[in-house]
């Protein structure tokens, strides 16, 4: 084949208008030409320039190819040398400055006249913009379906000449049909509501004999006998030689027809309920009162107005009814209130129309729209004159508390007629005969468990049982099967079934101290109970359903732990639907007299002996000291200094009481200055980023309890979260 590659040769493939190429019998690549060498970057004096057989088989020059064609290019060029017979392939080709372009192929055998093989030419045809413009078409086409699927749109047409109908995929679907179906005015119909029947036929008639413009609503009644609501619009288009359509779209209106329907229903509705609920409220015993976002009178129920003695206009016109002495205090509340949304009640004096003041409990609420915007404000004020005309005859008779809080009353051994303590002992006694749920919250030391119990004595459930859990004294693998029970063989020592707590406590009270110590796995089991009131045994699958309420109690900061991670946000919303917290024991310094007084008769009577009195210096030590155990440690200290006083005056050891608040600590932090052990603290919380309970937190680091850390930091006013190296939620 030596002499075909005379210069004419060469010379006629470098003038082709192509990228051209000579291959050997066998497929060895000999001679590109100058358009295929600029392309492919080959210097002057390559051998593919010059016409010389390497002897390179084809497969070498693979690299040169995308990696995704070679194998289908490599099967279509075999083929060609299997069977002599022309081919082409389109595949993508590297060029000089590595990018890649789309060529179509094609190769012809080069044969003498008695029919031997003597070689291949080949034409390569630049074909990257043809490609680009099937992918682009493809792309849009892909576009426009999702386009129609997504809007629930589908095209149709008609020839007025045939009255032959054609549509698209997504109408097709609309219509109950296969995708491929060939539309006729028969399915068409078959689909249509029959109230609609007509209309869409005459709509079909008239596209068919003038292709006249329509635009109208109707129904289809699909197989399943549901109702789809369409929106059909066209028009005519004419190509101006005579030939006449009618093209439009089909719009699947259901769910906008629905919600137009739900939503005249629910006008209706909300008219109706708005009628009922101002009777209900006219005869409501409470003073209701609604305003607007500006806090301008909008409406007042009949009880309201025969109160204050004004009718619904002059109501509307405003006037102060409430107490001056009161507003002043109310009025902050109500401005912080309407600020952030957030309820709030107080008690306040409401002016009657004879001019005389009765005292009421008034609840603030606001509604807000999804914009956060207030709409409507309500307050509700019931008659509590009694109670507090009550409340001053008994602090004008002087009825000391420690009588209503003996161990025969509801309270037993909370001792104590501070203001801290009697405002909690007035919220216990309100929520106490009601189900709801409790969070105790407060020191360790300071009764919580107590005010559970008192809780359950004042509720229906008191003949019931109380029921108590302490999930920071139980294993991690035991609590599941103490709270919930476990089936014979449900693991390694269950022989036989067990109740659990839950069911121990059905119809009565169950008490969860220290609530903020169970493991995640145990916070969303608990979480699963709260809501559905039902759970299985560890090991079992029957459903146990039980009527217990739940008192909750924990020392730890459950906001902060949700913050670090270590309490769920959920868990916490369905246990706090009452919050109540314990005062510590120093901010009730005027309980501490009762209280040694109530020790000292407890311890005295076990000793056999009797303390006439204990000494003003001795009260006023006792007073001065922080507590950070609460009463439980004074509890310790009477009862230690019963067993040591052998005089008819109680005697405390000084010792026992630092005259700085003291921390017991491992770590010697006990005598530090405060300066000192406030850096300790910081030290610790730094090097636990910020957490304090825990196997990592600051209060195992420094081997203290973690009521005393938390103590210690409120007393020395640390900031703990700027040590926290970031959060995360449950």
């Amino acid at each position: 084949m030596d002499q075909l590659f005379e210069p004419q040769l060469r010379a006629t493939l470098n003038v082709i208008p192509a990228y051209t190429w000579y291959a050997g019998p066998s497929g060895t690549l000999t001679f590109v030409n100058e358009r295929s060498a600029a392309y492919l970057g080959l210097p002057e004096d390559h051998p593919l320039r010059l016409g010389i057989e390497s002897g390179a088989a084809w497969d070498s020059h693979l690299p040169m190819l995308h990696p995704d064609d070679r194998e289908a290019t490599r099967k279509v060029w075999s083929d060609c040398l299997r069977t002599g017979s022309p081919g082409e392939a389109t595949f993508r080709v590297r060029g000089a400055e590595g990018n890649y372009r789309w060529f179509l192929s094609r190769a012809e055998p080069l044969r003498t006249d008695d029919g031997i093989l003597l070689g291949w030419i080949g034409v390569n045809l630049d074909v990257e913009e043809r490609k680009l413009a099937e992918v682009e078409l493809r792309r849009s086409k892909a576009y426009l379906a999702d386009a129609a699927r997504l809007s629930r749109t589908g095209f149709v047409g008609m020839e007025t000449s045939t009255r032959r109908i054609f549509w698209s995929e997504e109408a097709a679907r609309i219509y109950g049909y296969p995708p491929d179906t060939q539309p006729t005015p028969e399915l068409i119909l078959q689909r249509s509501h029959p109230d609609d029947l007509g209309l869409v036929a005459t709509a079909l008639e008239r596209a068919a004999q003038d292709g006249s413009v329509f635009d109208y609503e109707h129904r289809l009644l699909m197989p399943d006998g549901s109702i789809r609501h369409l929106h059909d619009l066209a028009h005519r288009v004419s190509d101006g030689a005579g030939n006449d359509e009618v093209i439009g779209a089909i719009v699947d209106i259901t769910e906008r027809k629905v919600a137009e329907e739900e939503q005249r229903q629910l006008t209706k509705a909300l008219r109706t309920s708005e009628m009922e609920l101002r009777q209900t409220l006219d005869f409501a015993p409470q003073l209701i009162c609604v305003f607007g976002p500006h806090f301008e009178p909008l409406y007042a129920n009949r009880t309201c107005l025969e109160y204050v003695g004004v009718s619904v206009d002059e109501w509307r016109q405003g006037g102060a009814h409430t107490h001056p002495d009161d507003l002043e205090r109310i009025k902050p509340l109500a401005e912080r209130a309407l600020s952030t949304g957030v309820p709030f009640e107080t008690e306040q004096r409401v002016r009657r129309g004879d001019g005389s003041y009765r005292w009421f409990l008034a609840r603030y609420n606001s509604v807000r729209d999804d914009d956060g915007q207030m709409i409507r404000s309500y307050i509700a004020c019931t008659d509590i004159d009694d109670r507090k005309r009550a409340e001053e005859r008994l602090r004008e008779e002087n009825v000391a508390l420690r009588e209503e809080i003996d161990k025969a009353s509801m309270f037993e051994e909370i001792v104590g007629s501070s203001p801290a303590l009697t405002a909690v002992l007035s919220r216990v006694a309100k929520v106490a005969s009601s189900d709801s749920t409790v969070l105790i919250t407060g020191e360790t030391g300071t009764g919580k468990e107590l005010l559970a119990r008192a809780i359950h004595r004042r509720s229906q459930r008191a003949s019931s049982a109380f029921v108590a859990v302490n999930c920071a004294a139980i294993p991690r693998d035991l609590i599941a099967s103490e709270l919930f029970g476990h089936e014979r063989g449900a693991f390694t020592g269950a022989t036989q079934r067990r109740r659990g707590r839950f069911e121990l406590a059905d119809g009565g009270t169950i008490f969860l101290d220290e609530i903020g110590e169970l493991s995640p796995e145990m916070q969303i089991a608990l979480l699963r109970v709260l809501q559905e009131r039902e759970f299985e045994r560890v090991g079992g699958q029957e459903r146990i359903h039980v009527d217990v309420r739940v008192i909750a109690a924990t020392n730890r900061d459950l906001e902060a732990a949700i913050v670090e991670g270590a309490f769920r946000e959920d868990l916490f919303y369905r246990l706090n639907v009452f919050p109540v917290e314990m005062p510590a024991l120093r901010e009730r310094q005027d309980d501490i007299h009762v209280l040694v007084e109530y020790f000292i008769g407890r311890y005295a009577r076990k000793a056999g002996k009797t303390f006439r009195r204990v000494s003003k210096r001795t009260l006023n030590q006792l007073r001065a000291y922080p507590w950070p155990g609460n009463v439980r440690e004074l509890q310790n200290v009477i009862e230690r200094s019963v067993i040591v006083s052998d005089t008819e005056d109680l005697q405390v050891d000084e010792s026992w009481l630092s005259a700085a608040p003291r921390m017991e600590s491992r770590l010697g932090l006990a005598g530090a200055v405060a300066a000192q052990e406030k850096a300790i603290i910081e030290d610790a919380l730094r090097a636990c980023g910020g957490r304090v309970f825990g196997a990592s937190g600051a209060a195992t680091r420094l081997g203290i309890p973690r009521s005393t850390l938390e103590s210690r930091i409120k007393a020395l006013k640390i900031d703990k979260a700027r040590f926290r190296m970031g959060t995360k939620r449950p």
